[in-house]
Order: structure tokens, then C-alpha cells, then sequence
């Protein structure tokens, strides 16, 4: 479906002005009745048609201009508009259907968030999430920015200008929830750039951090191009946990309806790398994280293997003999998830595969521990406000393939069950059913009572790179799985590609 905007060529002048509101106001009483229940968003999936798209746009444009009578028409038609999604809304199988959304610094322009909002009512959207931390910016005014990050906006004279607060209340006016979408163990480049930052960054074996190991970046990046910016933290660093926390707080203080965590992961390497089959394909080689996995040793002696199998990813029977000769007070070595053998007679020989299995499994385990610990943390600030709170993340994440697993370790079916569930569904087969069973995969393993609310990628009415149509996805979905009730769509800049590009481009 192509976007319509008619009469944008326009700078109407106060006689221009007043003809075009005439004649949108003696369209709206003909097809809407301002006195009416309003039966505009009839079409499916509850989109506007091409009049009242045209009749938006050119009210719009007028208010922008100054003139009053317009002003006043344009806000009864937003209200109207909204009153007309809730109605379409309670009547469709689809509860809740959601749009992402990226800001830019453009955006502060003089009705640029207006026409955003109303194309996203246009499509039929009743929720926007609107990207609020990605590739090292945040978006908050400058003038209120205590975080480790620099602000979207910082052109010279909008040091005040706060677009999230903007978004949230120019949103709702039109019957949309508003929530805030940000990265979370993706800090972006300049974070890495800052003084000490190296020693925040996660790590693996082999000495690489995020910044210089090839990576596979999703659908996040621009138009699914490799993102060069992005800068995986060790979750189990205090001064990483603590600039997290005061973003987070600040993101919360807007009020928004919800708050959701994106990039809840390691990075996922290209090739043979996106499995982590050794020790030293998992990203807990940074200071902190290495010593929280030393910590979660029981004795001396379990601490003393933990170090050799990090350090050379095995160990052998001299190491067994070794380490019971250093410590022959433990007995045995112990460390967390570990069930003692208690047989003293066993030789080191014996001994060596079992604690060598053991020892891969509590790295794992540790790792896996280490992205839950810092997604708990981030929804705190949230949920103590009321605010809903979400995690975004891919249904194969959380894979095990041969003897090792999806090097992204996002365990997203131990993810808490009182947040929503966001699982981007990406798949590419040339039909829905790789969809669906994605879909199907996060409901099967969700704890009962999870809201579950997938993400799609693609674009209404066309398939498009291997991908079905946004509708045929959605009706293959309610026919598989009935309990789905709200979708979202992966992104505004898809649907709007040519606004888009104006708008990342252009200068304040």
C-alpha cells in the first residue's frame, strides 16, 4: 500500500488556507459526522483510506500555518481518529498492533512528530515503540542528560527540546501507547571510547571484544546492513550495571507505557563462530565476569580448576592429581551446580571427564547467568514505577547445536514471565510457516500466563526479500496460534522508506 500525501507540495497562503479547510471540514461532516460514532478505521487491520489520509495531511499542513480554524478541525479529527482505532481495536482479533519507530534529530522540526504519529494511525497502528537508546545515543534533551551517553539532539538551540516526553504526549492524543524501546548489553562505540571503558567491554578467550570481532548484526541496523557501532559490556561489571541503571531511570522518568529491552545477548559471530562450542568462545573473559565465575568455586581446589579450564579450555588428570595434592583438606573439588561424587576411591583419571564436562557447563552456565542477572537489573526502575516493562529477542537464541550452543546465549525461556515477550520472528522460507514456527517454539516453551507479542518484519500488501506480505504473516499466525492477540512490525522505516530517508538526511 502506497502512502498517500496530497496537497504536501503546498504553502498555502491565508486564502489557500481557509479553502482547503473548508473543504476538508464539509468532506468530514459528509463521511465521518462530527456529531457521529466515529466509523472511519472500518478497513482490515484498521487503516485509514486514501480520503481520510489526504484530509489529515492537508488539516495538518494548514495548522501548521497558523490558521486557527484549522488548528481546531485538525484536533477534533486527531481525537476522532483515536476514538475510531479503540472501537476497530475491541472488534478485531488484533488486540494490539505496533509499529518501531526511530527518531531522528530533524524531528523537532515544526509538526514533523505530528505527521509521523498520524501515519502510524494511518496503518492501523495502536502502539509505537519508539527507539530511545541505540548505537551510543539517547534520546534525551541535552539540558537533562546525566547519563554516560551524548543526546540524539544537540544542535545548538534545541538543548531543551525533550522528544521522547514530545512523542509520549503527542502520541496518546491519538489514542496511541507510547513505549520506549532501547539496546541494553549493546552500550555503542563512544561508550567504549570513554576513559576506563576498556575493562567494561565483554570478552572471550581469545582476547576480542565486540569492537574487533566479526559480528552478524540483525535487523536493527539500517535496512539489515552490517552495524559496525555495536559494543557488547560485560554484565557482570558494577560501573557497566550502574550507567545502565541511571539511563534506565531516566528513560522511566518520561513516563512511558512501556519500556522495552532489546540486545538481552552476547554477540552472535559469522560462520563457524556463531556456535560457542570451547571455553573460549564464550564472552566471560572480562575481569568482572572472570571473577564472579572464580566466586562461584566451593573450595580452593574447584577454584584452582576453574582457573586451569578457562585458561587452556581443558584439563587433565595431572590437573586433578595436582590440585587434590595443593588441597587435600577439600576432599574434592566443588563449585556451584556441581554434585559432589563422594567416592574417594575414584582415580584422577576417572575423575577428569566427569569434572571436564562439569566445568563446561558451569562456564555456560555462568555466562547464561550473567545476561539474566543484567536484564533483572534494568526492569527494576521500571516495574517500581508501574510501568510495563518487556524483553525483545530472537526464538532461536537460545539453541543448542551439537555440543555447543548459539553463541548469542539469550535464554530468553528463563526470561521472567510477569514482563511481555517480544520474540522477533525473521524467519525466510518464502512463506509464513518458518514464521510460525518460530511463533510456536516461544509459546511452547513460555511459562503459561506469558503475554507473548511477536515482532515481524516485511511491508503491507508485497512480499519482499523472501518475505511473505505483513497480512499474510499475521493471518497465518491467528490461524496457528489463536492466542495471539497483539503483533508489532519491524519498522517504520520500512513502511515510510522515502520520509524516512528525508528525515535521517536532513539538516537542523
Amino acid at each position: 500500500m502506497k502512502f498517500l500525501r496530497p496537497f504536501s507540495h503546498l504553502q498555502p497562503g491565508r486564502f489557500q488556507r481557509h479553502m482547503i479547510v473548508a473543504l476538508v471540514t464539509t468532506s468530514l461532516v459528509s463521511t465521518l459526522g462530527w456529531g457521529k460514532t466515529a466509523q472511519a478505521q472500518t478497513a482490515p487491520y484498521c487503516q485509514l483510506s486514501a480520503t481520510e489520509i489526504a484530509q489529515t495531511a492537508a488539516l495538518r499542513q494548514a495548522a501548521i500555518q497558523g490558521d486557527r480554524t484549522a488548528q481546531n478541525r485538525y484536533r477534533a479529527l486527531v481525537t476522532q481518529h483515536a476514538t475510531a482505532m479503540r472501537q476497530c481495536r475491541r472488534q478485531s482479533w488484533l488486540q494490539n498492533q505496533a509499529i518501531w519507530l526511530r527518531l531522528y534529530p530533524c524531528d523537532v522540526r515544526p509538526g514533523a512528530l505530528e505527521e509521523i504519529l498520524d501515519n502510524v494511525v494511518s496503518r492501523g497502528y495502536s502502539q509505537v515503540y519508539v527507539e530511545v537508546f541505540a548505537n551510543g545515543q539517547v534520546l534525551l534533551p541535552q539540558s537533562d542528560n546525566n547519563t554516560s551517553w551524548v543526546s540524539i539532539v544537540r544542535a545548538p538551540g534545541y538543548g531543551d527540546r525533550d522528544l521522547l516526553a514530545e512523542a509520549i504526549a503527542k502520541g496518546r492524543e491519538r489514542g496511541l501507547q507510547v513505549y520506549a524501546w532501547m539496546f541494553t548489553m549493546n552500550f555503542g562505540y563512544t561508550y567504549s571510547q570513554r576513559p576506563g571503558a576498556d575493562q567494561v567491554l565483554a570478552r572471550n578467550g581469545t582476547g576480542h571484544t565486540s569492537l574487533n570481532f566479526r559480528t552478524d548484526a540483525g535487523l536493527n541496523a539500517d535496512f539489515g546492513s552490517v552495524n559496525s557501532d555495536e559494543t557488547f559490556i560485560d554484565p557482570y561489571n558494577i560501573r557497566a550495571k550502574q550507567d545502565y541503571y541511571a539511563l534506565v531511570q531516566a528513560i522511566a522518568r518520561r513516563r512511558p507505557d512501556g519500556v522495552l529491552f532489546d540486545y538481552i545477548r552476547y554477540p552472535r559471530g559469522t560462520g563457524a563462530a556463531s556456535v560457542a562450542s570451547r571455553v573460549s568462545d564464550l564472552w566471560i573473559y572480562g575481569s568482572a565476569a572472570q571473577n564472579a565465575l572464580y566466586e562461584r568455586a566451593l573450595n580452593q581446589s574447584g577454584r584452582e580448576l576453574i582457573r586451569r579450564f578457562i585458561s587452556r579450555g581443558y584439563i587433565t588428570a595431572s590437573d586433578v592429581s595436582s590440585v587434590n595434592s595443593l588441597y587435600p583438606q577439600d576432599g574434592e573439588p566443588l563449585w556451584q551446580g556441581l554434585n559432589p561424587n563422594g567416592n574417594t576411591a575414584i582415580t584422577s583419571e576417572q575423575a577428569q571427564p566427569y569434572l571436564q564436562q562439569e566445568l563446561w557447563r558451569l562456564s555456560v552456565a555462568h555466562a547464561i547467568q550473567g545476561v539474566l542477572d543484567f536484564l533483572g537489573m534494568s526492569i527494576l526502575p521500571v516495574q517500581r514505577q508501574g510501568i510495563t516493562a518487556g524483553a525483545v529477542f530472537f526464538p532461536d537464541g537460545n539453541l543448542a547445536i551439537g555440543r555447543g550452543y548459539d553463541s548469542r546465549l539469550q535464554p530468553w525461556d528463563r526470561f521472567p514471565s510477569n514482563i511481555e515477550w517480544h520474540p522477533m520472528s525473521y524467519a525466510i522460507c518464502g512463506t509464513p510457516d518458518c514464521i510460525v514456527a518460530q511463533v510456536q517454539r516461544v509459546f511452547s516453551q513460555a511459562p503459561g500466563g506469558t503475554k507473548i507479542m511477536p515482532v515481524l518484519a516485511g511491508t503491507w500488501g508485497q512480499a519482499a526479500n523472501g518475505r511473505p506480505s505483513l497480512e499474510a504473516q499475521m493471518q497465518a499466525i491467528h490461524q496457528a496460534v489463536p492466542q495471539v492477540s497483539s503483533i508489532s512490525h519491524f519498522a517504520y522505516s520500512w513502511q515510510f522508506p522515502q520520509a524516512d530517508q528525508q528525515r535521517k538526511f536532513c539538516r537542523l
